[in-house]
């Protein structure tokens, strides 16, 4: 802005004109110089604080309003009343349960010994109760015990008539 204020040309400024005045002004430059200028001019031609005509930078008028930007404006902030208590953000997660000390205390009391890891083994009184079911009362009643997977067909003997 500052550049095409004091060089004041009526044709308006361009890029060539404006980096030279920056150099004389600044002394050295980066070597980025021409890139960083090449953006700032095309921002500032974006948001209308300059106007392009004719590969020339001027300054708006006066009367002219600046151009709104792209996209949805942002939602108004509510206005928060001065004497408001500012309270502090809630934390992240899950709020923890109430501890309940005589809950905790009936838990541990119940607990007893602590239970083992895996299965626990199968009582020996709960497989000669005939509360299992029929083949739980044959197998028990056999006393022989049973091998794994399926049991072999059963073939069925022969009757031979004698006459």
């Amino acid at each position: 802005m500052e550049a095409i204020e004091a060089l004041n040309e009526k044709n308006g400024s361009n890029k060539s004109a404006i980096s030279k005045y920056i150099e004389s002004k600044y002394g050295e430059l980066p070597p980025s110089h021409s890139s960083l200028l090449t953006a700032h001019l095309a921002r500032m031609r974006e948001s209308g604080e300059l106007l392009f005509i004719k590969n020339s930078y001027f300054r708006p008028g006066s009367d002219v309003p600046p151009k709104r930007g792209r996209g949805r404006p942002p939602k108004p902030k509510p206005e928060l009343p001065t004497d408001a208590i500012l309270r502090q953000p809630r934390p992240r997660g899950r709020p923890p349960k109430p501890k309940d000390p005589l809950a905790a205390a009936v838990a541990k009391a119940t607990a007893g010994l602590p239970r083992r890891r895996g299965r626990p083994p199968k009582a020996a009184g709960s497989a000669a109760s005939g509360t299992a079911g029929p083949a739980a009362a044959a197998a028990a009643g056999s006393g022989v015990k049973r091998g794994r997977g399926r049991p072999p067909k059963v073939k069925p003997t022969l009757v031979t008539d004698v006459v």
